[in-house]
C-alpha cells in the first residue's frame, strides 16, 4: 500500500519537457497521462502522452473517450499501457490547488498507486531537472470521502496543510547506452565556476516568486477574514440565542405564578439558523503552496551574507 519510489524513464522525462516547450507558455500549464505498472513497492513510469489542447469551441471533444483510444492504440503496439497517473507542469511552484486536489483524488480514488508528476520548466531552464511526485495523504483521502471541508471536520480530522500531500522519491532510469553517453559528455564539459555560489546578484525569478508569494498571502488574509467575520455572527447568534430563552424561561415562570399554562415549545433551530460555515480547504491549499520555500531560499540567504559577515567582522575589531 506504500509506495517506497517512483521509477520513471528517461522517455518520460523527455516527453514531458518537450510537451511544455511545444504548448505551455508563461503561465500556462501543460498535463498529461502517465502510464506503467505496480511492481511490488514500486512505481514503473514507462510511457505517457500529453492531453490535447482544446477550447470551450471544441464541444465535440471528449477527454476520457481520447485517453481510452490511446490507450487502446498503445495495448495493440503491446506498450504498457496501465493508467498510474498524471503530470503536469508549474509556475513557480504554484500548483497546489483545488483542482490538483480534485484530479488527484479523482486517480487515487480509482488506482490506489497513482502518482502527480511536478515538472517545473522554469527551474530546469537554470540547469537543474526539477520533477516531483506526489501523493494525497491517507487522512486527506478520507477527507475528500467525506467531502466535509468545515473548520469542525477539519478541526476532527487533526489534519493541518503538512498532512496534506506526501512526497515519494523519483528514480530516472536510462538505457546502458544513456549512461555511457552522459559519462562521456560529463568529461567533456567544462569545470563549473566554483565562485557562482557568491554571486548576490538576484534574477527577476526571484523577485517574480515573492511577488507570488504575496498574492497568495493575500487571498489567505480574506479567507481569514471571512473566517473571523463568521466566528463573529456564530457568537452573536448564540447570545441572541441564549437571551431568548433566557426571556422565555422568565415568563414561564411569572405565567406559574399567576397559575397560566405555560407558553408553548417552539423549535429553536428554525428560528435561530446557524451561518453558514466557510469552507476551509481552500486555506489550507494556500498555506500549503512551496512557492518560495527550496526554490529561492539560497538566493535569499545570499543577500543577507554581506551584512552577516560585516557583522562578525565589526564584533572582531571592537574586541580587539
Amino acid at each position: 500500500d506504500h509506495l517506497l519510489c517512483v521509477c520513471v524513464r528517461l522517455q518520460v522525462v523527455l516527453k514531458i519537457i518537450k510537451h511544455y516547450q511545444e504548448e505551455g507558455q508563461g503561465s500556462e500549464v501543460v498535463q498529461g497521462v502517465l502510464l506503467g505498472l505496480v511492481v511490488e513497492d514500486r512505481l514503473e513510469i514507462t510511457n505517457c502522452f500529453p492531453f490535447p489542447q482544446h477550447t470551450e469551441d471544441d464541444v465535440d471533444f471528449d477527454e476520457v473517450q481520447y485517453q481510452m483510444e490511446m490507450m487502446r492504440s498503445l495495448r495493440h503496439v503491446n506498450i504498457d499501457h496501465l493508467h498510474v497517473g498524471w503530470y503536469q507542469s508549474t509556475y513557480y511552484g504554484s500548483f497546489v490547488s483545488r483542482a490538483l486536489l480534485d484530479s488527484q483524488f479523482s486517480y487515487q480514488h480509482a488506482i490506489e498507486e497513482s502518482v502527480v508528476l511536478i515538472y517545473d520548466p522554469i527551474k530546469t531552464a537554470q540547469g537543474s531537472l526539477c520533477l516531483k511526485a506526489y501523493r494525497l495523504t491517507p487522512k486527506l483521502m478520507e477527507i475528500c470521502k467525506e467531502k466535509d471541508f468545515s473548520p469542525e471536520g477539519l478541526k476532527k480530522a487533526c489534519i493541518g496543510y503538512e498532512h496534506m500531500f506526501e512526497e515519494v522519491p523519483i528514480v530516472i532510469k536510462n538505457s546502458h547506452l544513456i549512461n555511457v553517453l552522459l559519462l562521456d559528455l560529463q568529461e567533456k564539459s567544462t569545470v563549473a565556476d566554483k565562485h557562482e555560489l557568491l554571486n548576490l546578484s538576484s534574477s527577476n525569478h526571484l523577485e517574480k516568486s515573492l511577488q507570488l508569494l504575496m498574492d497568495r498571502m493575500d487571498d489567505m488574509s480574506q479567507d481569514i477574514g471571512k473566517y473571523n467575520t463568521y466566528c463573529r455572527n456564530l457568537s452573536k447568534q448564540q447570545q441572541q440565542k441564549q437571551q431568548y430563552l433566557q426571556r422565555r424561561q422568565q415568563e414561564n415562570a411569572q405565567r406559574q405564578s399567576r397559575g397560566e399554562p405555560p407558553l408553548p415549545e417552539e423549535d429553536i433551530s428554525k428560528m435561530f439558523k446557524p451561518p453558514q460555515a466557510p469552507a476551509r480547504m481552500d486555506t489550507l491549499l494556500i498555506a500549503g503552496t512551496r512557492g518560495v520555500n527550496g526554490r529561492r531560499s539560497p538566493s535569499i540567504k545570499r543577500l543577507f551574507l554581506p551584512n552577516r559577515h560585516y557583522n562578525s567582522l565589526f564584533v572582531h575589531f571592537k574586541a580587539s
